[in-house]
């Protein structure tokens, strides 16, 4: 008895203490996204520049997502984790000092690889918990993609304050910067604070699920086109949840600027822009906490009346408020936030239901499929801001954005309803067999 309440209390500690640092760490991968619009403003950098900025740290934090999650199952999320948050720290806290664009592209590439832990996380959760628990805890540990939010709810609550608190000069001789700058030098600090806490909190000796297993059968299913069909679904759910994370402030400003000075007060003057960018990030928050904080609602309505259907109601949801958005309609800046909050919603319920579809098929590769998915998936998140920059900078309509999200959601529906009618009984799978045989 008391061993399994030992047992019970080391997976709940691993659960909680990956959650929060994969919170954190999903805050520092994406805050350019906010922080990019003053840093455009102050060395003077083009849209498709502020772009590559977010992009960059986006490429760095998906291509070796099957890399770490291999890593996790073969040495532990214990130590991965750590690494990566001591790893993250080092450029995130450079960025406060960085003075040009060349800089921060480089630096971008560096903390970028925060966004690794997603898939660290999904095998370290997934080694501690027992098969029958995996989805909510799973689930749980996904809500981390709040994050994103981190840095938008900070400065749009705190922004102000800490503007007053905090000179531009800074304090202590500019070791803590004001402005901007503030913001990645606080975030280096919490991470090294919590590479401490996950190290000497977290149960040990860690789970390692993939001790001597050959590269060869960990690779197998890419092979597959299924694992092609769920990552252009994670693309549409995932991938354009990051890109919209990284590009709804600046559409706000770009487009409903005005809108939002008159709707939040925002009085003439020096500050009214930083005034009007905290507005946007507050409406911004709108997206990003039903597209993260349903995600375990998605996982509980994937398990009672399965992953597909769940999948077909996203779809719906995703085309019909896609498709309002992708026209210049003379939509008002509340009817906007509307449609982007049913986007949100449709993003955090069917990123469940896309992973829930991996243990259907691949149960014996759960670790390796999730974390091809996962990388692929956010590619979407690399290659979609800059997509949209250029789109937008030669048609000169913002809406494009929506336009190309819609589309991807229609080509993910369409593939899906293709698949539907030919996919096998998970006994007969031949994908299962060959997996297996190769494992062995």
């Amino acid at each position: 008895m008391n061993k399994m309440v030992s047992e019970i209390s080391k997976r709940n500690r691993v659960l909680v203490l990956s959650t929060i640092a994969f919170t954190l760490m999903f805050a520092v991968w994406l805050m350019f996204s906010v922080l990019g619009v003053p840093i455009q403003k102050e060395l003077g950098l083009t849209d498709v520049q502020l772009g590559w900025l977010g992009a960059c740290a986006i490429l760095a934090g998906s291509l070796p997502r099957l890399i770490f999650g291999m890593l996790a199952d073969m040495y532990g999320g214990r130590l991965l984790t750590t690494l990566l948050l001591l790893f993250a720290a080092i450029p995130t806290f450079l960025v406060s000092r960085a003075t040009s664009y060349e800089e921060l592209l480089v630096l971008a590439l560096l903390f970028g690889l925060a966004g690794n832990s997603f898939t660290v996380g999904i095998a370290w959760n997934a080694a501690w918990f027992p098969k029958q628990q995996q989805g909510l805890a799973l689930g749980i540990f996904g809500t981390g993609n709040v994050g994103a939010s981190v840095t938008k709810l900070i400065f749009g609550l705190f922004g102000a304050m800490l503007l007053t608190a905090i000179p531009v000069g800074g304090l202590f001789g500019g070791l803590l910067p004001g402005g901007w700058r503030f913001y990645p030098a606080l975030y280096s600090v919490l991470l090294v604070a919590m590479a401490a806490t996950v190290w000497f909190f977290s149960p040990k000796p860690d789970h390692t699920p993939a001790k001597g297993r050959s590269y060869r059968s960990m690779l197998a299913p890419l092979r597959f086109a299924r694992v092609w069909e769920y990552s252009l679904q994670y693309v549409v759910v995932f991938g354009a949840y990051v890109a919209l994370s990284l590009s709804l402030p600046k559409y706000y400003i770009s487009v409903y600027g005005g809108e939002l000075r008159t709707a939040f007060g925002v009085a003439d003057g020096p500050d009214a822009a930083t005034a009007t960018l905290r507005a946007a990030s507050l409406l911004c928050i709108l997206f990003i906490f039903p597209a993260s904080l349903l995600r375990p609602v998605g996982g509980w309505m994937s398990d009672k009346w399965g992953a597909r259907p769940v999948l077909w109601g996203v779809f719906a949801i995703m085309l019909l408020s896609g498709a309002m958005l992708s026209f210049p309609l003379g939509l008002s800046v509340w009817m906007f936030t509307l449609l982007v909050f049913l986007l949100g919603c449709g993003m955090g319920i069917g990123k469940a239901a896309t992973f829930k579809f991996i243990p259907e098929h691949f149960p014996r590769d759960v670790g390796a499929v999730g974390g091809l998915v996962g990388m692929l998936g956010a590619l979407g998140g690399f290659f979609l801001p800059i997509t949209w920059a250029y789109l937008t900078k030669w048609t000169e309509m913002p809406q494009i954005i929506f336009g190309v999200l819609t589309v991807l959601t229609i080509v993910s529906a369409a593939w899906m309803l293709g698949s539907q009618s030919k996919t096998p009984q998970r006994v007969t799978d031949p994908e299962l067999n060959l997996v297996e045989e190769m494992a062995s």
